[in-house]
C-alpha cells in the first residue's frame, strides 16, 4: 500500500460506445467491472473514491464516496480527476496524490501505484507502446493550474500533463495487457476470454 495516495476511479463517462448506463457495472466473470478494479486498486492505496454523475445510490453496494464532477456538462475525464483532487484537498489533506483508475479496466496491475508514486509527482502508465493518460498520478497541488486549464476550455488529458513534465510507466502486454478497457459489448466477450484464458476456443 501506499498510504499518502487517494484512489479514485473514474466513472463519470457517458459510456455511449456501450450502449449508455454504467460501464462499471457491466458484469465480467459474474462480478461487475469495479467489483474487478476495486479489488485490484484498493490493497494499494490509503483510501478509495468513485467519481460519477447522476444518482449516487446506484453505487450504494460499493461503500464508497461518490464524488461527481465540479464542471457542468460533462467535459470528460479532467474534470474527474480535477473533482478528485478537490475532495482529497478538502477530505483529506493527509493525502497529497490521487492515482486514478478507468471502472471499466479490470486487469490492473498489482504494482501500479508503487511504480507511478516511484516514477515522478506527476506520471502515466503506458503498455504496447501506447500512453494511458486516465490512469495516472496526480499531485492535490496543482488542482488550481487544473481548474483554471479546464476553465480556458481544456479537455485532453495528455496535453495539459504535458505542460508538467509528466512521466510514462511502461507495464509489459504479455500475458494480457494490464490495461486493457472495456469500451463496447465485443470488448466484454474479450475480457472474459482474457478472464479465463484457459476456457477460450482452441
Amino acid at each position: 500500500m501506499t498510504p499518502q495516495v487517494l484512489g479514485c476511479v473514474l466513472a463519470g463517462g457517458l459510456a455511449r460506445r456501450m450502449g449508455g448506463g454504467d460501464k462499471p457495472l457491466q458484469t465480467l466473470g459474474g462480478r461487475s467491472l469495479l467489483a474487478h478494479v476495486l479489488e485490484r486498486l484498493r490493497p494499494q492505496v490509503g483510501a478509495v473514491i468513485l467519481n460519477a454523475n447522476g444518482d449516487p445510490a446506484r453505487f450504494a453496494g460499493f461503500g464508497l464516496p461518490v464524488v461527481p464532477d465540479g464542471v457542468p456538462e460533462y467535459p470528460g475525464p479532467l474534470a474527474g480527476i480535477l473533482a478528485a483532487l478537490d475532495w482529497a484537498a478538502a477530505m483529506r489533506p493527509d493525502l497529497p496524490f490521487v492515482v486514478t483508475v478507468p471502472g471499466d479496466s479490470p486487469f490492473l496491475p498489482g504494482d501500479l501505484v508503487a511504480r507511478l508514486r516511484a516514477a515522478g509527482p506527476l506520471a502515466c502508465a503506458a503498455s504496447g507502446g501506447w500512453t494511458h493518460p486516465p490512469i495516472g498520478i496526480w499531485p492535490v497541488a496543482l488542482r488550481g493550474d487544473l481548474a483554471a486549464a479546464i476553465a480556458d476550455g481544456e479537455r485532453k488529458i495528455d496535453r495539459w500533463t504535458a505542460r508538467h513534465g509528466c512521466v510514462a510507466v511502461e507495464w509489459p502486454v504479455l500475458p494480457r495487457d494490464p490495461f486493457f478497457n472495456a469500451n463496447t459489448p465485443e470488448d466484454l466477450v474479450e475480457a472474459e476470454r482474457l478472464l479465463h484464458p484457459g476456457l477460450a476456443a482452441p
